[in-house]
Parts: structure tokens; sequence; C-alpha cells
């Protein structure tokens, strides 16, 4: 596809905007967009994805200042180190989750939203995995309830995770 401005160069930049339900595309190679200002961020060929996440693992709010983490956290299977990852963005093995749990929380939940996988259910054992779904929802009300000191409902809460509970048996 060509740029739509000057119709010369193969378009790199898509843009859709959508105002008042009204839809418009936009394709533009680098040095056009460049011109129109559509590209407001940096393009220094310097750039990596590994800038990207250490800019991730900065969570201390000001560049260059990290959290005060244990320097010592190792893996005892690979022997990796949280510096290692910080500075590769790779982990050493699947262990690596476990040993560094602690700094990659916070990371995976500022990234992704939440530290626990949501996807697809799958079609075999469907079920038993909505079941186990819907307990912990209710656990979480159940929670919630016994806060707001709503015995009653916490109750009704418990006996309702116990039914369904004892039906997945």
């Amino acid at each position: 596809m060509l740029c739509d401005e000057c119709k010369k160069r193969p378009a790199t930049f898509h843009m859709t905007k959508v105002v008042n339900n009204e839809k418009t595309e936009l394709h533009l190679c680098e040095q056009c967009a460049r011109e129109k200002g559509e590209i407001q961020f940096s393009m220094e060929p310097d750039f990596s994805i590994h800038q990207l996440l250490a800019g991730l693992l900065n969570y201390g709010g000001e560049a260059g200042v990290q959290p005060a983490l244990e320097k010592d956290v190792v893996c005892g299977v690979c022997g990796s180190t949280y510096d290692e990852f910080a500075r590769t963005g790779r982990l050493g093995c699947s262990h690596c989750y476990e040993e560094f749990e602690d700094q990659l929380e916070p990371i995976i939940r500022r990234v992704h939203g939440a530290s626990t996988h949501t996807g697809k259910v799958p079609k075999r054992g469907a079920r038993s995995l909505m079941v186990k779904r819907e307990v912990q929802s209710i656990r979480n009300q159940l929670q919630a309830a016994i806060a707001h000191e709503d015995f009653e409902l916490a109750a009704k809460l418990r006996d309702q995770i116990k039914a369904m509970e004892k039906g997945q048996e």
C-alpha cells in the first residue's frame, strides 16, 4: 500500500480516527507522517524492546531510580538474577517466575491489568473450569460481605459455595 500523501513510498503508519461514529483512515509513509506531525513519539533507531521493558521495570517514578529490591535474589534452578532479567528482559527458566514473583507481579499487573489469566475456556473440561471461576467470584463476594459485616448474605454465599463444590465432586 502506498502513502496516501505522496503516493510514492510504502505506507508504514496506519491511523484510524473515529469521531462522532465517523471512521477515517490515513496511511502514510514515515517521512509524510513526520511532516504532517502525526508522529509524536521518538523514532530513534536505537530504541529497543529492552528499553521499553526497562521503563516498565522502573516503577519507582523517576527515570533511573530503581525501587528497593533484594539484589541477591537468584533462581535456584538456572542461576539467573533479577538484575539480569531487568537488563535483558528475559527470564532464565520457568522457575524464575516463582523465584522473582514479588518483583514480577506488580509489572504483570501493570501491563495486563491482572496477574491471573482469564482467557478462553477449553471445550473439554469447560464445565469444571467455569464452576471454579464462579466459586472464586462468590468467594470474593463472601469476603466483601464479611468486610461489610453482612453476615446473612455471607452465610448464603457460604452455603452456595459448599453446594457448588459438592456438585463438582
